[in-house]
């Protein structure tokens, strides 16, 4: 699909809302704001509603728990340097990964590749987990 592509389809003009589970909604709640800086604009008994530049996720009270191997959620910024080293004076840990052709440096990963239609040819990454073992991704393109 390209840049200018039209989705068809049942789903295809639907909006994309994330769901992340927390065991304990008010200890998420405490790191979304406190590390992420983040407010919830609604809530409901067990819910917390979240919105990102037009994009909505929420917080959820679940028994559940993600095994927090793959992530979950990602965010992109524009710089991605000063939004890391931001998060880290908060008290964000990043994941720090050391594979063959891929490896964190500071916590930012280079990586080859992008989606045609984003118009990049790479994406810088980084990782952490929140308050509840969710592993959350912020990621920039790369022109």
């Amino acid at each position: 699909m390209t840049a200018d592509a039209v989705p068809t389809g049942t789903l295809a003009g639907a909006r994309v809302a994330t769901r992340l589970p927390a065991q304990d909604l008010d200890r998420a709640r405490r790191f979304y704001s406190e590390r992420l800086g983040l407010e919830p604009v609604d809530e409901r008994p067990g819910g917390l509603l979240y919105r990102c530049a037009g994009a909505e996720f929420v917080l959820f009270r679940s028994m559940g728990a993600s095994p927090g191997t793959f992530t979950q959620m990602a965010l992109t910024v524009d710089d991605i340097e000063s939004v890391v080293s931001e998060l880290k004076r908060r008290g964000v840990v990043f994941e720090e990964v050391d594979a063959p052709g891929f490896r964190t440096k500071d916590g930012i990963a280079e990586i080859e590749g992008n989606y045609p239609s984003k118009g990049a040819r790479g994406e810088r990454g980084a990782w952490f987990r929140d308050s509840e073992g969710n592993m959350l991704g912020i990621g920039e393109p790369v022109a």
